[in-house]
């Protein structure tokens, strides 16, 4: 009889350690998408703007941030799901620095943007200089960000969606 028992002792541990494992995998999966949110896009962003993956990421992170503020939350969940690691990519995003301008808050970093550097009408695109800045990107990189990710949530979710992200990065 005991060396069932010691049988049965054995089975029940093998049996704890797999239900440890299945528990911990899917944990790991989260943190390293969390640690590396959108790779296709970060790819794409590093290898098109010559930018390393940390600038890309907390570029990108600005810019849907700042896509989240002016959308409602239903459409901004679309473009999310076409985003994968947007949680990530939104953590990823430095808090603006402050505007140096003599003018001062948005409209003195605003000014001081080069003629031409942002898409027509995107000077509402402003707003994420600071953080681009602290990425240690000069602002005129948020123009060259902005047609990379919407072609990309074009590509995962469509035309309409990626039309509500352009809507709201203008």
């Amino acid at each position: 009889m005991i060396p069932i028992m010691k049988q049965l002792r054995g089975i029940a541990a093998m049996a704890s350690l797999i239900a440890l494992f299945a528990i911990a995998a899917p944990a790991q999966t989260q943190n390293s998408s969390a640690n590396n949110p959108s790779p296709t896009l970060v790819s794409q962003l590093t290898k098109q703007l010559s930018v390393t993956p940390k600038q890309a990421t907390g570029g990108a992170g600005a810019l849907f941030g700042l896509a989240k503020s002016r959308m409602s939350a239903g459409n901004f969940s679309k473009v999310s799901a076409a985003v994968p690691g947007m949680s990530g990519l939104l953590r990823a995003a430095p808090a603006p620095a402050p505007a140096t301008s003599s003018t001062g808050g948005l409209a003195g970093l605003a000014s001081s943007l080069p003629s031409g550097s942002l898409p027509a009408g995107a000077t509402g695109l402003a707003s994420v200089a600071g953080s681009f800045q602290k990425l240690g990107l000069s602002p005129d990189m948020i123009g060259k960000f902005v047609p990379v990710i919407t072609q990309y949530v074009q590509a995962r979710g469509g035309a309409s969606t990626a039309s509500l992200l352009s809507g709201a990065l203008k």
